[in-house]
């Protein structure tokens, strides 16, 4: 019990650094500061990179809601059926999983829509408003959300964990960099969507740990 009310100060603390870096990018963004400068500068050297655009293009593609959307339910479905003889409430982690994923668009899009960032040169006269990136925050969720319902519905050793979280920062990672390489977003579009997910994962994490322990259940902390 003890370790499971740690591991829930932790994820709050985890939440609010997140919250607390995202709002300081917002105001450099806003307020068109010294980072915002050197973050289009980098941008700009990424987008003409010997990254190859085939694959930059791919990585981005995994960042589409049509693509992320269906493993994590696939990865929701695993979870339900591996505990389908357990205790509680087996069904709120990927219930929790998805309205996570749906409160990824309703926090995007206030935001993009009041600072309306210019993206880059690729993308002028498409829209308006690029930052936070939408993809971005809709992998680095989607994502992560696949590893922590994976290593719940399944209980692996800490190599095992360490993998799969290792397999999701390197698909989150790789979706940011083709996002960047192919002109679609900013650096900093990119690394405010991570810091979304970097309050939205801790949450998911605590109200599963809460029932968990309510239930007389297992806590599981990764």
């Amino acid at each position: 019990m003890r370790g499971g009310r740690w591991r829930r100060r932790w994820y709050a603390v985890v939440a609010a650094v997140s919250a607390l870096l995202f709002a300081l990018l917002t105001w450099q963004v806003a307020a068109h500061g010294a980072v915002r400068g050197a973050d289009e500068r980098l941008g700009r050297a990424v987008a003409a990179s010997a990254v190859p655009g085939a694959l930059a293009q791919f990585l981005a593609d995994l960042g589409n809601t049509v693509v992320a959307l269906p493993v994590l339910l696939a990865a929701a479905g695993w979870t339900l059926w591996r505990t389908r003889r357990g205790a509680g409430r087996r069904w709120l982690p990927p219930l929790a999983a998805l309205g996570a994923l749906a409160a990824v668009p309703a926090l995007v899009v206030p935001v993009k829509a009041w600072l309306d960032r210019p993206g880059p040169a690729r993308m002028a006269g498409a829209h308006e408003g690029f930052f936070p990136s939408g993809h971005g925050a809709t992998a680095a969720v989607a994502y992560g959300l696949v590893a922590l319902l994976l290593v719940r519905a399944h209980p692996v050793r800490r190599a095992g964990a360490t993998a799969a979280a290792a397999a999701a920062g390197l698909v989150i990672a790789g979706v940011g960099v083709g996002l960047v390489r192919q002109g679609y977003h900013w650096p900093l579009d990119v690394l405010a969507s991570w810091c979304l997910a970097g309050v939205l994962l801790p949450l998911w994490c605590a109200v599963c740990e809460r029932w968990a322990g309510r239930n007389g259940q297992p806590e599981i902390g990764i």
